[in-house]
């Protein structure tokens, strides 16, 4: 909790100062305004750090030879003729509620974050392109309209984010006002937020302005429009926005149904493995964190970025798992997170609202490598898409017979782009509309992914 006699949580609210500001900042938020370019969508972008193999998940290649099929087998799916790799049993149940694409090409086969981060996005969170547009928070709750989840925002227990692959909070040229907002791993939010203190303490509290006003913030953006907005930003504060990132919020039934941490012992995750710890949070945080997208989507966040932690380089080498092993510390929370996703947002109805979208930085190697492990691989990777209105239920484009290269034509970064932003803006009217950046347009210049 944020307490004024702490230092270090005075310069926590500090953090959380600059967004809120800096969305109250704007009188009469797009979100609000008649015709703005923004649909009722959102987007949760799960990203899987490390790079998944594209064989041992959505395109198993049974009949390869035993150095390039599925080391984990494979499973019948609900889509006819389909199958999934061995580990992903309840997905493959509910296969008719998401599209796989087996042509995906992120590029190359280097540790980053590029679908989210990246060339084809300016450098900047895919998020803080929909915030330059919508908003940096919701006119009606304050709530920030982006956000990133790490896995310290629902277990503070867990490592420290892994630095060096990207910066998941960048904005490039849509500006600092629209960075993705932290919670947890990079930031404090969902404490910051809960100020349980009696009413008498907050003029002790509003006297941090002043602090705020001295030390400017790094926030020079919004210095000018502080001091008509501080009394909305206080109300913020003390309004419902922390009780979205609470999950003691939340029905303790809907959290068992999301929770990964029971799938996999910890104790049990091999301690030879230099990521074990890794493995360890992401069984811990994987279900909550998704359980946690839903609710800042279902109160109008419009883009959610959710990571795990670096747990998906499965090489078989000091720090990574063999594939046999590394899918199942890493299968079961995915299989069962995206389960409970999609069965709680078809029952709130909630599934054609929100588009869910998981992949990593790239694929894996057809060939197993001698160590059981499968290494980079630029060319083809695995990507799932599901809900947001699109056309589930099928499978787009074909991978040769190693599960190496695509045999159709190949979907590529600036096509998951393209129909990411298709989701969330009303394209015809962004094209028109005034104060649009050339950036926010070129990233749907590209054709959204061809089926969907």
């Amino acid at each position: 909790m944020l307490s004024l006699r702490d230092p270090a949580s005075r310069r926590d609210f500090l953090r959380v100062a600059p967004f809120l500001f800096a969305g109250t900042a704007t009188a009469g938020s797009p979100l609000a305004t008649a015709g703005r370019p923004v649909t009722d969508k959102s987007v949760i972008f799960l990203f899987l750090h490390g790079g998944p193999s594209q064989i041992e998940t959505f395109d198993p290649k049974m009949e390869a030879p035993d150095t390039i099929r599925s080391a984990t087998g494979e499973v019948k799916t609900a889509i006819p003729g389909v199958t999934f790799g061995g580990t992903f049993l309840k997905l493959a149940a509910l296969a008719d509620r998401v599209s796989v694409v087996r042509s995906f090409v992120t590029g190359d086969g280097n540790h980053d974050i590029k679908p989210i981060v990246g060339k084809d996005s300016f450098g900047a969170n895919l998020g803080s392109a929909y915030a330059s547009v919508a908003g940096s928070n919701h006119p009606a709750n304050g709530l920030p309209l982006n956000v990133a989840l790490f896995p310290q925002a629902v277990d503070p227990n867990a490592q420290p984010f892994q630095k060096g692959f990207g910066n998941f909070l960048a904005s490039g040229p849509f500006g600092m006002a629209n960075a993705p907002f932290a919670a947890g791993g990079e930031g404090t939010f969902q404490k910051n937020l809960a100020l349980n203190v009696p009413q008498s303490r907050l003029d002790d509290r509003k006297a941090l302005l002043g602090a705020i006003d001295g030390a400017k913030l790094a926030f020079d953006e919004a210095a000018h429009a502080m001091d008509s907005t501080r009394q909305k930003a206080f109300s913020v504060l003390l309004g419902g926005v922390g009780d979205a990132f609470d999950l003691r919020k939340e029905d303790p039934k809907t959290i068992a149904k999301y929770d990964t941490a029971p799938l996999v012992p910890v104790e049990k995750i091999n301690k030879k493995w230099n990521n074990h710890k890794f493995y360890a949070d992401n069984v811990r945080t994987l279900g909550k964190l998704l359980l946690l997208a839903r609710r800042l989507c279902e109160r109008g966040a419009g883009f959610v970025t959710v990571t795990t932690n670096f747990v998906w380089d499965m090489h078989a080498d000091a720090n990574n798992a063999t594939m046999t092993e590394g899918m199942s510390y890493m299968a079961p929370p995915l299989d069962h997170a995206l389960a409970a996703f999609l069965e709680d947002t078809r029952q709130r109805g909630l599934d054609e609202k929100i588009l869910l979208v998981a992949c990593g930085e790239m694929g894996r190697t057809p060939t197993i490598n001698k160590n059981g492990g499968r290494d980079h691989w630029g060319n083809l990777a695995p990507l799932l898409l599901a809900g947001g209105g699109l056309k589930m239920g099928q499978v787009i484009g074909r991978s040769d017979a190693k599960g190496g290269s695509p045999n159709s034509d190949p979907v590529r970064m600036k096509n998951l782009i393209a129909t990411i932003q298709h989701s969330l803006f009303d394209v015809g009217q962004l094209r028109v509309a005034r104060g649009v950046s050339r950036e926010v347009l070129q990233l749907i210049d590209a054709d959204p992914i061809a089926g969907l």
